[in-house]
């Protein structure tokens, strides 16, 4: 695993610019976070749009890098920084997966909110887990890249944020045999193929929850946790925010963000829907849902969360939406579901996908009706474990 990206030794701006045409590829390899503000500057000087473009391109594929560099992202326009970010987000977005598991094997008592099934295994070979994406046109699954064998194979939370991939916490066994949480946070970038970790959290967490919003991580709960922390990537830190209200989720909750707001359910109350605003630091309850069944995940769409409640007994899910604006609950339209493995569930565009190793449900999401049929696409076939989905942009076209 690679520990930081972009790191090259330093090349005078001047020959940098004087070496475009045919060493463009090669030029384009010496760019690195220590001169690339002054490359830049000298190609404005010159007039040199074809290396503007090339240090623009070295910013947005190493976003994260120049973003916690003061030196170089203080000092970029507010035009630059919205073109660089921009340029990342670019390309076709697809559908990823990335094998995982559940810390631990729960029964499906009252008191759990995630189904389990004993077919729910960790991946066999947990040093080798992959990423896949799926490809639209052939609804073939490929794989993208392994996770690191430092990662935990149990527990970890994972989301997106600025088109890279973060993979946080998680469960592992320990060099004296005692499973212990882990603190460390891993992130991928697809732009690169790279790895690195970053900031630990401040404190170690299994089956927490990782959400992304308004250009920062949170991680939520975890194995007997309350407590909420905040990533701040211009600052490479984490920082403590108002916990989880006690009484409310011992284990096992759904979240997701909608609207610049914080959204968790399921726990040991699984009809509770708590927001959390950011602007007051505070979490206060929203209505009640009518559901009293188990939720297996949460994902927003526009305003409204989407919350998939399962029903074991009759093989079926049924799927209530939440209206942030107006904060009422609609719904309870059920699909039947096929295979008892529990699922988890990711947007793209105007569908809702839901994964898991049998199958790969695609709703679409019409607002002038209520209900809406899943198609069934397939699986990743060789997949192991549990699946966690999300979306990267890939495919940019340099």
């Amino acid at each position: 695993m690679e520990a930081a990206e972009g790191k090259a030794s330093g090349t005078p701006a001047g020959d940098l610019c004087s070496h475009l045409g045919p060493a463009a590829a090669d030029m384009s390899q010496r760019i690195n976070a220590e001169n690339c503000y002054e490359i830049l500057t000298k190609a404005k000087s010159e007039g040199a749009e074809g290396v503007k473009d090339l240090v623009y391109r070295y910013m947005s594929d190493h976003y994260l890098q120049v973003l916690r560099t003061a030196a170089v992202y203080g000092r970029l326009t507010v035009g630059e920084r919205e073109h660089i970010l921009a340029r990342r987000m670019e390309g076709r977005k697809l559908l990823a997966v990335a094998e995982s598991s559940e810390a631990c094997d729960r029964g499906g008592s009252r008191e759990n909110s995630r189904p389990q099934s004993p077919l729910l295994p960790a991946p066999e070979d947990s040093t080798h887990r992959r990423v896949f994406c799926l490809q639209p046109e052939t609804r073939r699954w490929e794989v993208l890249a392994r996770l690191p064998e430092e990662i935990p194979a149990k527990g970890s939370g994972m989301c997106t944020l600025f088109n890279y991939l973060f993979v946080a916490g998680g469960i592992g066994a320990h060099g004296d045999g005692r499973s212990k949480a882990s603190d460390r946070v891993f992130c991928y970038n697809p732009l690169t193929g790279l790895w690195s970790q970053i900031r630990p959290l401040t404190q170690p967490r299994s089956q927490l929850r990782l959400v992304s919003m308004d250009g920062y991580l949170y991680a939520i709960g975890g194995e007997c946790l309350f407590t909420v922390e905040r990533y701040d990537p211009r600052a490479d830190r984490w920082t403590p925010v108002a916990p989880l209200p006690r009484g409310s989720f011992a284990v096992a909750h759904e979240a997701t963000s909608c609207g610049g707001e914080l959204f968790v359910s399921g726990g040991s109350l699984f009809y509770r829907l708590l927001r959390y605003d950011s602007r007051r630091d505070e979490w206060e309850e929203c209505p009640f849902n009518e559901s009293r069944r188990r939720s297996t995940d949460m994902v927003a769409h526009r305003s409204l969360v989407y919350r998939f409640d399962v029903d074991r007994e009759r093989a079926g899910v049924s799927v209530y939406k939440y209206n942030t604006v107006v904060k009422v609950w609609h719904g309870g339209a059920s699909f039947p579901l096929d295979n008892p493995l529990p699922f988890r569930c990711a947007v793209l565009g105007d569908r809702i996908y839901c994964v898991n190793r049998s199958q790969t449900l695609q709703f679409e999401v019409r607002e002038e009706r209520e209900g809406f049929l899943p198609e069934v696409l397939p699986s990743p076939a060789e997949a192991r474990g549990a699946l966690v989905p999300f979306v990267l942009s890939l495919n940019r076209d340099k």
